[in-house]
């Protein structure tokens, strides 16, 4: 279970770095954009374009993040009335199924980016489409094992 939490620590860093990384690029690029525009009537043709494949990159990162700090989206109605040992029972569930339908989603994003791979779709500049929408498929990939190592975590020990 160790070597797993040290994995996640270090994907959470790599992911933290190009989150920063991401975000800035976005932000400086969206910024020029304005100037071009305003002040020289012009501006880049594919800009718009990269920024919301930008915009894809940011949301899985962040999803993955508020995965691994237990942050993403919950309803919780019930955790409050449960025993400690059905609460765990029921976050287990709830983290196994969370993997599965993650893991389904990751299995879509797979034949997705196979899909665009075989069909040559060029994006801007000739970058193919398939390595802008990768992201996908990483991100489904890193919150699966997430939600993998939560539900393991209150059975094998561990840090939370």
């Amino acid at each position: 279970m160790k070597i797993l939490l040290s994995i996640d620590r270090f994907l959470s860093r790599i992911e933290s770095a190009f989150l920063v990384l991401t975000l800035g690029v976005m932000v400086l690029f969206a910024f020029f954009q304005v100037i071009l525009r305003n002040f020289f009537s012009s501006g880049i043709i594919w800009g718009d374009t990269f920024l919301r494949h930008l915009v894809l990159w940011v949301g899985f990162l962040g999803a993955s993040l508020a995965t691994r700090e237990n942050r993403h989206i919950t309803i919780d109605i019930f955790s409050g009335l449960l025993q400690p040992a059905a609460k765990r029972w029921a976050q287990l569930i709830t983290n196994l199924f969370s993997a599965f339908i993650s893991g389904l989603l990751g299995r879509a994003a797979y034949v997705f980016i196979r899909d665009e791979r075989a069909a040559g779709t060029t994006l801007f500049l000739s970058i193919p489409l398939w390595l802008f929408m990768s992201i996908i498929l990483i991100g489904f990939i890193v919150i699966t094992f997430r939600f993998l190592i939560k539900a393991a975590t209150p059975f094998f020990g561990g840090e939370e």
